[in-house]
């Protein structure tokens, strides 16, 4: 019991640190309407600032689901340091913070927090989007392929750079899936 309450006091403590705190004001700006039936799936994650969790991370993956009751199944699924290297799975549970717009959620990694989680921008097509935090300090860009068209990549990494992120801190993700 006592090595358990210990595991949730660092996991409070790492997600405290990952999202608290700020460089300038919370930003509140999200996309237009998303339809939710659309975005659940799979999502590469092509470039992204990273949490601590993703510093060593190669082909990410983030999965949405709908649950019956409304809430969103986040499966975020990775591998360390290499294609080849050990998978990582993390689970989160999503809430839908804004329903006008299904674009502004709050995710808990770790209970009790719940977190705030921006739709910044996704494409017509639903074949990429942007997702943000509301301290700048993590951002992702993911597509429905594990490669994007570089010409449209700066074109995102540019814009996030219009919303307010450090453009020099984006990184891109390896997607690697030759066997």
């Amino acid at each position: 019991m006592m090595k358990r309450r210990l595991l949730i006091a660092i996991g409070l403590l790492v997600s405290l640190t990952v999202f608290a705190g700020g460089k300038k004001e919370p930003f509140h700006e999200t996309t237009g309407y998303v339809d939710l039936q659309r975005f659940t799936g799979d999502w590469y994650v092509i470039a992204l600032i990273p949490t601590a969790f993703e510093k060593k991370a190669v082909n990410g993956i983030e999965n949405y689901t709908i649950n019956p009751d409304g809430t969103i199944k986040v499966q975020y699924t990775f591998r360390k340091n290499s294609p080849q290297g050990k998978e990582k799975v993390m689970y989160q549970k999503g809430w839908v913070y804004n329903r006008e717009t299904n674009a502004d959620w709050r995710v808990r990694p770790l209970w009790p927090l719940k977190l705030p989680y921006y739709i910044l921008d996704v494409a017509e097509d639903y074949s990429y989007t942007i997702i943000g935090t509301n301290n700048y300090n993590y951002l992702w860009i993911m597509a429905r392929e594990p490669l994007m068209d570089e010409d449209l990549l700066k074109k995102l990494i540019k814009y996030t750079g219009v919303l307010g992120y450090d453009t020099e801190e984006i990184i891109r993700m390896e997607q690697d899936w030759r066997e």
